[in-house]
């Protein structure tokens, strides 16, 4: 198996790394929201789910999920939105602002100290989840019998 560079994230990618976050752990990384105005203040409000069955099956509703919401404008006109699953107003706000800085000249140093270590964290969680699976991994194997004469 080769390394191969890793592909560039995308605003989406960003937007999913900050809601799989934990709020506490953003604030961590950054204290200090930016000057900014708020354009949807933090609402908390319920998405459907939707499943499939084994993953190709046809949709079903699963259920439903609760979500928070922001957006917010920087002084320089750039708007960033923030959708966070559960009912985390600050979690949500500081998403939004963590979106809207990306998009401006800020986006090296956020990428740098926010985005890069949480990306770290989130890949480290993922291997030691999938080394615990592995553990409990089991091997079948079977005997060919041949056939006597």
């Amino acid at each position: 198996m080769t390394d191969h560079p890793p592909l560039p994230h995308t605003r989406a990618d960003n937007l999913g790394l900050l809601a799989r976050a934990s709020a506490s752990r953003i604030q961590a990384l950054l204290p200090d929201l930016p000057d900014h105005q708020v354009l949807r203040a933090p609402e908390i409000g319920t998405v459907m789910v939707r499943g499939r069955a084994g993953g190709t099956g046809a949709p079903f509703n699963l259920g439903e999920m609760t979500v928070t919401r922001a957006s917010v404008q920087l002084p320089c006109g750039t708007v960033g939105h923030g959708y966070v699953q559960g009912r985390s107003r600050p979690h949500a706000l500081r998403a939004a602002a963590i979106d809207a800085l990306l998009q401006t000249d800020a986006a090296a140093r956020i990428e740098a100290g926010v985005i890069a270590p949480l990306r770290a964290e989130e890949t480290a969680r993922r291997h030691a989840r999938a080394g615990r699976a592995a553990a409990t991994r089991v091997e079948f194997f079977t005997l060919v019998r041949g056939e006597d004469a």
